[in-house]
């Protein structure tokens, strides 16, 4: 698929006319217009789609050759769907060439930015990639928080396991962004020898990938460092439960005891005269006074035991 887009004075608008292409989901006669017709490497191409290739910049035979890092688009349902793909920036002559491996809006809105040559196109949609992982940074930190209230209250792995997921993801975008600074010195060092583009505009860019690759940084550390105190809570939660299992277990069980004694021939002999209804009303009243009993002795057991740990 292509789509094609004129930059004007403030903003940059779909048109037939335009020298910005878009080219996402390629078929192989579009992979071969862009050979064939802006004489782009056939590797480069493929660099351009490969999830797994490193950021980079050249330029070569009047070509500059952009590899660049951004974010998938995702489903707030699937946190998997968080993920970081691969993206070609591509100035020919007075071309742009953007090829993504999925349709990606660039262009939304009015820009910061006069565009008087390809160059700012270039650092627009970099820009624009810069806050995408910003946008994702935000909604991980809501989602996170999301799931550490749960946590709270979970006694199973299902919301830890996606919290680690959140980790990994942290992991994958700081690795992105870090990648892609690295390519955005370098770009900017281009440009300001070739004497192109708005290089203040450039310091913004920089400032800005700058303060999103030490944000991602910082919420990968706090997540690393709460992993295992939101583990800690699960198991304290599971420890809550047994412990609750465990008193209710031993209430029950001379309960158990007497009921069976109750339960055989003899009680009804002995306690005939009485007629049942009045021996085993007794009967009922009598487990319930030692049920109560029994819990009121297992919760003064448990609070002089906590008062021991806390004096020491």
């Amino acid at each position: 698929m292509k789509k094609q887009y004129q930059a004007n004075v403030h903003t940059i608008t779909p048109s037939q006319k335009g020298k910005i292409f878009h080219y996402y989901a390629m078929s192989q006669e579009e992979m071969d217009e862009l050979i064939t017709l802006y004489k782009l490497d056939p590797h480069t191409i493929a660099s351009a789609l490969d999830p797994d290739e490193v950021p980079r910049m050249e330029y070569e035979d009047g070509i500059l050759s952009i590899i660049w890092k951004l974010p998938t688009n995702f489903n707030l349902k699937e946190i998997k769907s968080f993920n970081v793909s691969t993206m070609g920036i591509f100035v020919v002559k007075k071309h742009v060439i953007l090829i993504t491996s999925e349709d990606k809006e660039f262009f939304t809105g009015s820009l910061n930015l006069s565009i008087d040559d390809p160059y700012d196109v270039v650092m627009v949609v970099i820009e624009r990639t810069i806050k995408h992982f910003v946008e994702h940074l935000r909604v991980i930190k809501m989602l996170s928080k999301e799931i550490q209230e749960k946590i709270n209250t979970s006694m199973g792995n299902e919301y830890l396991l996606q919290m680690f997921n959140l980790s990994e993801i942290l992991i994958y975008y700081l690795d992105a962004i870090n990648s892609n600074k690295s390519v955005l010195v370098k770009l900017n060092g281009w440009m300001e020898k070739q004497n192109v583009g708005d290089i203040d505009y450039m310091e913004d860019i920089l400032i800005e990938v700058d303060q999103a690759a030490r944000q991602t940084e910082i919420y990968s550390q706090v997540f690393t460092g709460l992993m295992d105190a939101r583990g800690s809570i699960v198991n304290n939660n599971m420890n809550n439960l047994i412990k609750r299992l465990t008193i209710i277990n031993i209430i029950f069980l001379p309960l158990n005891l007497i009921a069976g004694i109750g339960g055989m021939s003899e009680y009804s002999m002995m306690t005939e005269q009485w007629g049942w209804p009045i021996a085993y009303g007794l009967f009922s009243i009598a487990m319930v006074i030692i049920g109560f009993i029994t819990y009121r002795v297992l919760n003064r057991l448990e609070g002089s035991s906590i008062n021991k740990q806390r004096k020491l």
